[in-house]
Order: C-alpha cells, then structure tokens, then sequence
C-alpha cells in the first residue's frame, strides 16, 4: 500500500488517518507538545523531525509516498518545514486547513494580525478576560493590567498575567457551558485565535448571546503555490487522484 505521512495532532487529522487506514499505510506524526493526546488509527510517531532536513531524511528512509499537512492552522513554522521538504524529497503535498470562522449577526469582532496586538486591544474592552489561546503563545499578555481565565490543555510553561487563574481543559466545548463558565467569572471580552472547527466555537456563540466583544487573531497567510483543501473528505479525494509508483526520489 502507498505509504503516507499525515502531519497532525488536530481532530481534522485523526478523521483522516480513520478515514485512509486499511487502504494506505498511515503514519500520523505528532509534535508531543500536549501530555496525553488523543491518539489516532494507523501508525503514530512522536516528536520533532529536526528541521528540513530531519523531515526530508524521514520521507527518504519511512518510503513515504505522500504528505497531509494537518497540523492546526497556526503551525506556520512546521508547515513551511513540510513544502520546502517534499519540495526537495519529491514528495507530493497537500495541506488540509478547515475554513476559518466567519463574524456574523450579533458578534461584536476585533480582528488583529497578532498576539501583541491583541493584548494591546485589551484596556479599552474590559479588565475581566478569558484567554483561550494555547499555553505557547501566553508571553504578550504577561504585563497585563486586568484578570485573566487562562484555559489550555496543559499548564502554561511561560510569564503569566499577575492576576490570573489557570484552567485545564479539553474540548469539544458546548454552548451551555461556556455560558456559565463567562458568567461564574464574570467575563468582560473573551481573546482567542482564528482556530476554526466546531469544536470551540462555542465560546463565540456564549460571548454573542451575553454582548461580550471578542479579540480574533487571525491566522497566519496559507503558503503559496500549495494545494489546500477544507476538509478531511477533500484530502482523501486528492491521495486517490494521485498516480501511485515508485517513490520519486527511487525513479530513474
């Protein structure tokens, strides 16, 4: 069977490694930054490639056929690290990044191109903040004036605001929830990151049902001259259009 390496740690990628199991050999490449991840089918590796190189030594010597980059659409540095490698191993890529979320009636937006914009954004909203944005990017908001509800999977390893409160907890979230955890902290403006997905975006619908304005990160540009698809469906259509060989870098 075609062998195929899918960047992941994401609910988009462990569908897809489900969805390819049994009909490719799949390896799902995890980063190890989260202390018990959910696991998906197939094959799984842990930890880091070590830069280019180590990710194209990897393609040559696991024989992998194909690349999905389904890291999280905020895994910028690891995405550029996956063209440049299948560029040079031979390799074909597709990236899989679900849509971004979408303002609509009701949702009181600030979008702001980065984390130091966004805690910035902060004295003129509210001084009562939950902050949902990863434990690895908490460093802008340390000064901060004001409370803080810090929620991540795992403990914050970096500066922390003065005031702040550390929430450990995993999703898929619901509306009723997130309800009562912005009314049990009395939330003023809620910071997160253009994630997507279904599963967290129940804390937008709570903050448009109580007005509370919300600070969007955008997310990073998608990297050019790279075929991208929406969902894990689209990435398993694009394996079955490839044309399966030998590895390009085995071909005469």
């Amino acid at each position: 069977m075609p062998r195929v390496l899918i960047l992941g740690g994401t609910g988009d990628a462990r569908e897809l490694a489900g969805l390819l199991v049994g009909r490719y050999s799949v390896v799902s490449s995890l980063a190890g930054r989260v202390r018990e991840p959910s696991r998906p089918a197939g094959e799984v590796r842990v930890g880091g490639f070590g830069g280019v190189p180590g990710l194209v030594s990897y393609l040559r010597s696991a024989g992998i056929d194909a690349v999905v980059d389904a890291t999280h659409p905020f895994a910028a540095e690891m995405t550029s690290h996956a063209v440049t490698a299948c560029a040079a191993a031979g390799v074909p890529l597709v990236v899989l990044r679900r849509p971004g979320w979408v303002e609509g009636p009701g949702d009181r937006w600030l979008r702001v191109p980065s984390y130091a914009d966004a805690a910035a954004a902060l004295p003129s909203l509210g001084t009562r903040v939950l902050l949902t944005i990863g434990r690895q990017e908490l460093a802008p908001f340390a000064g901060c004036a004001g409370w803080f509800l810090v929620r991540s999977v795992d403990p914050p390893s970096v500066p922390l605001p003065a005031h702040s409160e550390v929430l450990l907890s995993r999703g898929p979230f619901t509306r009723e929830g997130e309800l009562a955890l912005l009314r049990e902290h009395r939330i003023e403006v809620v910071v997160t990151k253009d994630s997507g997905g279904s599963a967290t975006y129940p804390k937008l619908a709570a903050a448009r049902e109580l007005g509370l304005p919300v600070v969007m990160i955008d997310r990073p540009a998608p990297p050019p001259d790279v075929t991208t698809v929406l969902t894990p469906t689209d990435a398993a259509q694009w394996l079955a259009s490839l044309r399966w060989g030998l590895p390009r870098w085995s071909r005469p």
